[in-house]
C-alpha cells in the first residue's frame, strides 16, 4: 500500500554527517535541514528522509497535439495527454509558465490522479502518449516514472518536456523510462544561464549528449529566442555548430518566439524575422530539420526532405494541412529516410487543446 502522497519517498538523495540530507537529483545539490524544502520547493526533508510533496497531484490535464511539446518527428499528428505539477529547479526570469512553475505546491494542485488512472485515461481519450510538461518533470521524476511504467503496460508512450537540468546518475534512470523528450536549451552562454536561469549550461549539454549516445529516446531541442539576450548571430552559430558536431544533423531544432512575461516583461516579443534568420543559420550549418515556433510560419513549420526538398509534412502552427510521409518514414519522392518515429494518422489531431478531468 502506498504512503500518503504528500509523504511519498523520494529517490536520489543521501544523508550528510551534520544531520542534513543532500538532494542528488539535479546540480543544485540542495542540502536540507528537517522540514526544509529544496529550491524546487516540492522536495523536502521529513523525518530524516527526502519526500516528494506533489506525488499524485497535478495542476491540470489537457489533450494537446504532439506538435505543441514541440515534437515534429515523434508520431506527427497524434494526440498527447499532458500534465504537470508545481515548482521548478531553475529560476528563469522569462518563464512562460511561471504561474505553475513558480507556484507553491498547494497553490495549483487541484487534480489528483494515480499513475494507473492517468494511463487508463490516456487510453480512453485515444492519446498515443502522455507528456510530463508545463513545469519540469525532473522535479517530480518519481511520479513521472511510475506513470511511464503504467503507460507502457497499456502501449502508451511517454514524453518528457524538460530543461534537462539533471545529474547524470538520475538522468540515466529517468530517461530509461521515456520514449521521447524535448529539451529546452535556453542559450549557448553559461553567463545567460547564471544570470537569467540561476543555473549552468554544461549539465544541459551533458543531458543532450547522454540522450544521443546512451539512449534510444527520440529527442528534439527548443531554444526560445529573447531579443538582445540570446538572439545574436554569433550565439546562434555557436549553438547550431555544437549540435551538428556533438549530436549530428538529424536532431530537430526549434527556434521559438518569446513573449514578454514574468520578470522580463519589459522586453519586446521576438520578431518573426529573428526566427527565420536563426532557422537559416541552422540550415546553412548543415542541420536538416530546423523549425520556427510560436508564430504562423508555414515554411518554418514544415518538415521537408533533406535530399529532394519535397514538403512532406506541412504545418501551420499546430495544424497539419498536408501529410505525405508514410509509416516507413521515407520520402515518397526520392526514398530518403526521415529521422524520427512515424505513423500516419488519417485525421491529425489538429490545433485543439482540450482540458480533461480525471475520474474520481
Amino acid at each position: 500500500m502506498r504512503p500518503p502522497e504528500s509523504d511519498y519517498p523520494a529517490r536520489w538523495w543521501h544523508a550528510l554527517d551534520d544531520g542534513r540530507i543532500q538532494c542528488d537529483l539535479c546540480p543544485r545539490d540542495c542540502k536540507l535541514h528537517e522540514g526544509q524544502r529544496g529550491a524546487c520547493f516540492v522536495r523536502r526533508m521529513l523525518n530524516g528522509r527526502m519526500v516528494l510533496t506533489t506525488y499524485g497531484r497535478s495542476s491540470g490535464f489537457c489533450v494537446d497535439p504532439i506538435e505543441k511539446k514541440p515534437l515534429n518527428h515523434f508520431y506527427p499528428g497524434s494526440s498527447v495527454l499532458s500534465f504537470g505539477t508545481a515548482g521548478c529547479n531553475l529560476a528563469c526570469k522569462f518563464c512562460q509558465n511561471w504561474d505553475i512553475s513558480k507556484s507553491k505546491d498547494m497553490d495549483r494542485l487541484m487534480d489528483a490522479a494515480s499513475p494507473e488512472q492517468i494511463a487508463r485515461r490516456a487510453r480512453e481519450l485515444g492519446c498515443q502518449s502522455v507528456a510530463y510538461t508545463y513545469n519540469d518533470p525532473v522535479i517530480f521524476a518519481e511520479y513521472a516514472l511510475d506513470t511511464a511504467a503504467a503507460c507502457k503496460q497499456l502501449g502508451i508512450r511517454s514524453v518528457a518536456v524538460t530543461a534537462g537540468y539533471m545529474h547524470p546518475e538520475a538522468s540515466a534512470e529517468f530517461y530509461a523510462g521515456m520514449d521521447a523528450a524535448n529539451v529546452d536549451l535556453k542559450s549557448f552562454s553559461n553567463d545567460f544561464y547564471v544570470k537569467y536561469c540561476a543555473g549552468q549550461l554544461q549539465p544541459v549539454l551533458d543531458t543532450l549528449i547522454h540522450l544521443k549516445r546512451d539512449t534510444q529516446v527520440w529527442f528534439e531541442i527548443t531554444t526560445l529566442l529573447i531579443p538582445t539576450l540570446n538572439d545574436s548571430d554569433a550565439e546562434i552559430h555557436a549553438l547550431v555548430d555544437w549540435i551538428g558536431a556533438e549530436l549530428g544533423p538529424d536532431v530537430p531544432l526549434h527556434f521559438t518566439a518569446f513573449h514578454p512575461d514574468w520578470k522580463l516583461d519589459q522586453l519586446p516579443a521576438t520578431p518573426p524575422a529573428t526566427l527565420r534568420r536563426a532557422r537559416r543559420i541552422g540550415l546553412d550549418a548543415g542541420l536538416r530539420y530546423v523549425y520556427t515556433g510560436n508564430v504562423h510560419d508555414t515554411d518554418g513549420g514544415t518538415t521537408s526532405c533533406p535530399n529532394c526538398r519535397a514538403a512532406l509534412i506541412v504545418r501551420d502552427w499546430y495544424d497539419i494541412p498536408a501529410y505525405q510521409l508514410g509509416d516507413d518514414g521515407r520520402c515518397p519522392h526520392c526514398g530518403t529516410a526521415i529521422a524520427g518515429r512515424f505513423e500516419h494518422f488519417a485525421q491529425p489531431f489538429g490545433a485543439r487543446r482540450i482540458p480533461v478531468s480525471m475520474p474520481r
